[in-house]
């Protein structure tokens, strides 16, 4: 990860360091946030203190927020939920929903160090000998939060009615009507999946943006956590499958993902790894990466409208470039569900 030191206009530091020392009496002054480049939802910042100890802040972006998005302290949540269970993810420290602290909600949780499959510079840290293993893992992991006890205590208040997908097409149909502009592409690809949504059938905790950048790898090619449960609910199974395939295809449509040529597994490996773990039926992962595509450009659509407003923290991105992706993720999206 790269990072910048920053005096945030997003963290009020007097205020929240002092928050941490009720939590951490041996904390050590002066505590520096240094805003994590390139998140596009909620911001990271990586904590310090002066003898080094590090800790990661997650907080919303500045400016008006679309209804239901960007809820850490659920994350957070669902962060304590999971601990000691066989998904790695990393303990947090405390979460706040005191605006007067730093103007919004925020969590704390443990710093853990390791390599975040999110570009080619960060693939070159991870052993070509072990990429494969690496492949099987992260599969393994998806598999074991799938097999979480959705019933258990804290968990259970995470199912909604309905399907996920029929939630997610509402709630993701909502976030458009609520931006400024509508893109029609989205609309029509929304329609097809509607018309197409298969029945429910293989329930569990679902990830929500499971993918090799929201997971933290050791040099064996082992995950040591996974990141980023905003989006996390009770739902289909194969929606985070379709996701993790649509991440990992390569092509510049979703950003780096992890190569085949370079020694990963392939988005089709992807897809019989997890068969073949779960006994799954996994013949209309099709439908699910379209869902994830159209996700993934609703997502994009938001953050396109967050970037033209600056309320996120002083960041800068390609809004051309954005916009052309949204368009051919739409388009790819609408391939799929035409010619199944």
């Amino acid at each position: 990860m790269t990072t910048h030191d920053t005096q945030s206009p997003v963290i009020d530091t007097d205020n929240v360091t002092e928050w941490l020392r009720r939590r951490i009496p041996d904390l050590g002054d002066p505590v520096e946030f240094d805003l994590i480049t390139g998140g596009r939802s909620n911001l990271t910042f990586l904590v310090r203190d002066r003898t080094a100890r590090t800790w990661v802040l997650r907080r919303p972006p500045a400016g008006s927020l679309l209804p239901t998005a960007h809820n850490v302290v659920r994350e957070a949540q669902i962060l304590t939920h999971l601990q000691g269970s066989a998904v790695p993810v990393p303990a947090v420290i405390g979460s706040c929903t005191d605006p007067t602290v730093t103007g919004s909600d925020f969590y704390v949780m443990e710093f853990i160090d390791g390599i975040v499959l999110d570009s080619a510079a960060a693939a070159a840290k991870l052993p070509a000998s072990v990429r494969r293993a690496a492949s099987s893992n992260i599969v393994d992991t998806l598999t074991r939060i799938h097999d979480i006890d959705c019933a258990a205590p804290g968990l259970d208040s995470f199912r909604r009615p309905g399907g996920y997908v029929e939630r997610q097409l509402k709630r993701w149909t909502r976030q458009l009507a609520a931006l400024p502009e509508q893109r029609a592409a989205l609309i029509t690809v929304r329609d097809l999946l509607e018309q197409h949504t298969p029945p429910e059938n293989q329930i569990g905790l679902v990830h929500g943006d499971f993918r090799p950048g929201n997971l933290i790898l050791d040099t064996e090619g082992s995950v040591r956590a996974v990141l980023d449960w905003e989006l996390c609910t009770v739902g289909d199974v194969l929606a985070d499958l379709g996701w993790l395939v649509a991440m990992w295809s390569p092509g510049d449509l979703v950003g780096w993902a992890p190569d085949p040529a370079e020694g990963f597994a392939t988005p089709d490996d992807i897809i019989e790894y997890y068969h073949a773990r779960t006994g799954r039926d996994v013949s209309g992962i099709a439908f699910y990466q379209a869902f994830a595509l159209w996700r993934m450009a609703c997502i994009a659509e938001g953050v396109h409208a967050r970037f033209r407003a600056q309320a996120m923290g002083g960041q800068t991105i390609d809004l051309e470039r954005l916009d052309t992706a949204i368009a051919d993720m739409a388009e790819r999206a609408r391939l799929l569900l035409t010619h199944r």
